[in-house]
């Protein structure tokens, strides 16, 4: 599997537009200063405007599943710009996958 690695610095949103942000990245792996995600982290939604017949249905959660790379970062593998992942809303009802807008290529290792 090939693609970039997230960090906390990527820009994905849910599929209506609702901002995800990263959990907790790890700590001795960066990218452009920010932490390497994995497939351990959370990713949150915010402000999404989903509506299903008017009812407020908003995506809450990015849930990942990381690709056989074999990178992995304290035992977890790292999270690409091209790994699966599905948002869903507080029931548990996915909404669809993320669309990752940035996603950064430069890694140091502190």
């Amino acid at each position: 599997m090939s693609g970039n690695l997230l960090g906390a610095g990527a820009v994905v949103s849910c599929p209506h537009g609702g901002r995800a942000a990263a959990g907790q990245g790890a700590a001795g792996v960066h990218i452009n200063g920010a932490a390497v995600a994995t497939a351990a982290h959370s990713y949150t939604v915010m402000g999404c405007p989903h509506t299903v017949d008017g009812v407020p249905t908003p995506c809450v959660t990015v849930r990942w599943t990381a690709g056989a790379s074999g990178v992995t970062v304290d035992g977890a593998p790292v999270l690409l710009d091209t790994s699966a992942a599905q948002c869903f809303t507080a029931a548990s009802v996915p909404q669809g996958p993320p669309v990752v807008h940035s996603a950064q290529r430069e890694v140091s290792v502190r």
